[in-house]
C-alpha cells in the first residue's frame, strides 16, 4: 500500500509552526517506573541518565562492561536518542559476583545516577509511564499558541505515533506483506514491529473515523469504556453515571486492537467499528489467524499534570506525565506543527 491516511485533528490543523529538539537539552524524557527496587536479589538495576544515546546502545555497552551476554541487560522502555533521558536497567548477576564500580561506566553522554539491586529482572512494558519536558522554540505566534494550548487539558487523540510506522510508513506496508506471506521475517523483534504497526494503523484509522463523525466523546450504545490510567474495561449499559464521568476524564472511550474473538462492543458500537473496518477485513482476518488477542486502547490521552508556560517570546516550555505505550507527539501534533523528531512513552 503506498499511501495513508493522517490521522484526524480533534481541534483542526494547527496554524502554528515550531521548532523541535533544537538540542538534545530540549527534550527531556524521565521514566516512571512505578515501584521502587526492594535491594536484594540477582538483578542490579541501574538508574542512567543519556544523552544523544539509543537505548539499545547503552544496554550493549553495559553488557561489555559487565562481561556478560546482552541478554543479561534489560530494561522497561526504550527512550529517545535525541533526547537527555532517565531510565532504569537490569542486570542479572546471580551469586556472590563482586559489585562493579558503576563511576566507571559510561561517559561524558552516559553517567549512572542510582544502584540498588531488586529480586526479579525488569521487564518490557513493566513502567508506569514517562515525564517529558519539551523546549519548543521559533513558536511562530505566542498569542495563537497560549490559545491552543488550553484545548489540550481536557485531553487529545490517543493515536499511535508516526514512529510506529517507520520512515514512509515502511513498517506498515512490511507488517501487510508478512500476514500476507509475501514477506519472511527471522528476526522476532522485528516481526513483532511490523505486526503491532498494522494493528496500530487500524486502530488509528477507527478514532479517526470517530473524530470525522462527530462521535469522540459520544457515546454509542454497546461501547466499550476504560478506567482512565488503567486497562480494565466495562461494557456501556445506558448507566446515566458514565455520561458525567466520561465527561470528567475518569472514563475514556476505547477502540480495538484488533486480533482473533468477537469485538467486546455490541450494538450501535459495534456495528460503527465493523463498518469502519471493512474496507480493510483483509488485514483485520489475517491478524485474527496469528492468535493475537482481542484488545482495547483508550482513544482519549489526557497529559496528567500539564504545564505550559512561556520563556520569552517564540519560546515555551511543555511538560506533562503520558502513560506507558502513549505518544508525546498526539499531545504535540494538537498544539503546533513541529520540524523535530517524535517520541513514545514505551
Amino acid at each position: 500500500m503506498s499511501s495513508y491516511n493522517t490521522p484526524v485533528w480533534l481541534y483542526g490543523e494547527p496554524s502554528v509552526t515550531a521548532s523541535m529538539r533544537s538540542t538534545p537539552e530540549d527534550f527531556r524524557v524521565v521514566e516512571q517506573l512505578g515501584f521502587e527496587p526492594d535491594g536484594e536479589g540477582e538483578h542490579q538495576f541501574l538508574y542512567i541518565r543519556k544523552r544523544g544515546e539509543n537505548t539499545d546502545w547503552v544496554a550493549r555497552q553495559l553488557a561489555h562492561f559487565c562481561q556478560l551476554s546482552p541478554r543479561a541487560v534489560t530494561y522497561a522502555g526504550k527512550k529517545d536518542r535525541h533526547a537527555v533521558t532517565e531510565q532504569w536497567f537490569s542486570v542479572h548477576m546471580p551469586g556472590s559476583r563482586a559489585t562493579l564500580n558503576w563511576n566507571l561506566f559510561g561517559g561524558d553522554t552516559i553517567e549512572v545516577l542510582r544502584a540498588e539491586r531488586h529480586g526479579r529482572k525488569l521487564r518490557l512494558g513493566s513502567l508506569q509511564g514517562n515525564r517529558f519536558e519539551l523546549r519548543l522554540r521559533n513558536v511562530s505566534d505566542d498569542q495563537a499558541f497560549a490559545a491552543r494550548a488550553e484545548t489540550i487539558r481536557a485531553g487529545v487523540p490517543n493515536y499511535f505515533g508516526e514512529q510506529r510506522f517507520g520512515h514512509g510508513f515502511g513498517n506498515i506496508d512490511k507488517g501487510l506483506a508478512l500476514i500476507e506471506g509475501r514477506l519472511k521475517e527471522r528476526q522476532r523483534h522485528k516481526k513483532g514491529l511490523y505486526i503491532s504497526a498494522v494493528r496500530s494503523w487500524l486502530f488509528n484509522e477507527l478514532l479517526s473515523a470517530r473524530i470525522r463523525e462527530g462521535l469522540w466523546d459520544t457515546l454509542l450504545d454497546g461501547d466499550v469504556l476504560m478506567i482512565n490510567g488503567r486497562q480494565s474495561c466495562f461494557r456501556y449499559d445506558g448507566d446515566p453515571d458514565v455520561a458525567p464521568r466520561l465527561a470528567n476524564g475518569e472514563l475514556n472511550l476505547t477502540g480495538p486492537l484488533w486480533g482473533e474473538g468477537e469485538l467486546m462492543t455490541e450494538g450501535s458500537a459495534r456495528a460503527f467499528e465493523e463498518q469502519t473496518l471493512q474496507a480493510y477485513s483483509d488485514p483485520c482476518t489475517r491478524l485474527a489467524e496469528l492468535g493475537l488477542k482481542q484488545e482495547r486502547r483508550a482513544l482519549r490521552l489526557i497529559p496528567g499534570n500539564l504545564r505550559i508556560e512561556q520563556e520569552g517570546e517564540g519560546q515555551w516550555l511543555v511538560a506533562f506525565d503520558l502513560p506507558a505505550g502513549a505518544f508525546a507527539t498526539s499531545v504535540l501534533r494538537e498544539l503546533c506543527l513541529t520540524d523535530g523528531r517524535s517520541a513514545e512513552s514505551d
